[in-house]
């Protein structure tokens, strides 16, 4: 539904930056084009309309402007990454409908759930088996999870109104913060990490493989899992130190599931496979979307999804739309030189050893993300220029291009409006906003120090740096 008053903002936004005279050396083409991207970013932050027709608009704009051909629109929805994340939101669907992620976290409390702060590991790892194959963490956490946890909350006579601090509290903020690491830990386990891929290619010129992004967030992710649980332990700590009623509410919803469907049995090993396949690209040179069209070739062939189910999936398709329109205006805005150009001014402006500039510019990116209800939105806005100038001040561009990638999932962690699962967490009323944006700022500071510190001798290691 279009938001009137929103939307003028939007056109003032686009007309001002269209008639303010354009620097030199930079094309009236590009200009324009600048115009109606930074337009459309803006639409996405202000929630104009849904994020698709957003994009779209943006696009039919562009056209007849000039500022870009029906060719080069439609030459974004040929992209390769574009169509990975359409697949692994097929994925993810298949594995809400078959039941399978629900069984997988019920096994996991079953197993750990007894104490918990065991709860709370058992929880974070049943979505890390998940994560890899599940790339909408809203559908990963608040909808196969979320559910789950309100339901093991309310069993230990945890309520929002009666009780939040005993049990429920403690698990939503705990998943929560584990959701966004996870976020950051594979390629496909974020909707808009391919589009970062793509980006650090056009911008950087570097390659993030699938197997490169797992092996890079590998250690400072576990390191992170490990950690963050047990200081949500002691920030927020829950009255009620272990939780049998976990495992016994675990065994009876495992008990109506019945036995492995022949569905989820299937789904099971063809997600096993496409990891397999995933992590060994450099064996068979199959490039990670060829991987995700034959699980989903197997998936149809098995009877795991119909074509229906593959028709029905909206948000598969519309994230074709937005990523492949915001792909090409981006395209586009580096084919003319506008990213350039850019890259090089402000460099010119700075100084220093690199790694001290980019330290300034991880920062600025990290908590800028107060000012975003959106992680597509702030990658699309900041992820190239901050890339670029990081790149133009001598940082090595791997490290710079990996470091802002995680750092564009990790910044979700600060406020209750900054992804799409923390609205669900934050809405089931166990957590104020003030307890919420202290936890969130704690954490993003134990995260920096893990993932900017800690790794940094890890990175040189394996050769990021």
């Amino acid at each position: 539904m279009l938001r009137p008053y929103r939307f003028l903002v939007v056109v003032a936004w686009c007309a001002f930056v269209w008639v303010v005279p354009r620097p030199a050396g930079v094309e009236l083409q590009a200009w324009r084009l600048l115009a109606l991207f930074s337009g459309t970013i803006l639409g996405m932050i202000l929630r104009v309309m849904d994020t698709g027709a957003v994009v779209f608009l943006g696009l039919v704009a562009a056209i007849l402007t000039g500022a870009m051909t029906v060719t080069a629109v439609l030459g974004g929805f040929s992209n390769a990454s574009v169509w990975l994340i359409v697949s692994a939101f097929l994925f993810s669907n298949a594995v809400v409908m078959t039941g399978l992620g629900q069984r997988v976290a019920y096994l996991f409390i079953r197993a750990f759930g007894r104490k918990t702060l065991a709860l709370g590991y058992a929880l974070a790892a049943s979505e890390l088996v998940m994560a890899p194959a599940v790339p909408a963490n809203t559908a990963r956490s608040g909808g196969i999870l979320f559910p789950i946890i309100t339901s093991i909350a309310r069993a230990c006579g945890s309520s929002p109104g009666q009780s939040p601090r005993r049990l429920g509290a403690f698990l939503m903020l705990n998943q929560f913060q584990a959701t966004i690491i996870l976020s950051a830990m594979f390629l496909t386990s974020m909707a808009a990490n391919p589009l970062i891929a793509e980006m650090a290619e056009k911008t950087a010129g570097v390659k993030i493989t699938w197997t490169l992004w797992a092996a890079a967030a590998g250690l400072p992710g576990l390191l992170s899992l490990m950690v963050v649980p047990w200081l949500l332990y002691r920030l927020h700590p829950p009255e009620m130190k272990e939780s049998p009623e976990a495992p016994a509410e675990a065994r009876r919803r495992l008990a109506e599931m019945g036995p492995m469907k022949r569905a989820e049995i299937f789904l099971a090993a063809i997600v096993s496979c496409c990891l397999l396949l995933w992590t060994t690209t450099s064996l068979h040179r199959l490039d990670p979307t060829t991987v995700a069209f034959l699980g989903l070739a197997a998936m149809l062939l098995c009877g795991v999804l119909t074509w229906q189910d593959v028709v029905r999936t909206s948000g598969a398709w519309d994230a074709l739309l937005w990523f492949g329109g915001l792909i090409a205006m981006a395209d586009g805005l580096a084919r003319l030189g506008l990213t350039g150009w850019f890259a090089r001014g402000v460099a010119a402006r700075v100084h220093g050893e690199w790694w001290w500039i980019l330290a300034v510019l991880a920062l600025v990116y990290f908590y800028s993300h107060y000012g975003f209800a959106s992680m597509t939105a702030h990658v699309t806005a900041m992820y190239p220029p901050f890339l670029g100038v990081a790149v133009a001040a001598g940082a090595p561009p791997l490290l710079a291009a990996l470091i802002l990638a995680f750092l564009s999932n990790l910044n979700a962690s600060l406020t209750h409006y900054s992804t799409g699962p923390a609205p669900i967490f934050f809405g089931a009323g166990y957590v104020d906003q003030a307890t919420w944006w202290k936890v969130g700022f704690v954490v993003s500071v134990v995260n920096l120090s893990i993932w900017c510190g800690v790794a940094l001798p890890y990175w040189k290691l394996i050769g990021i740096w």
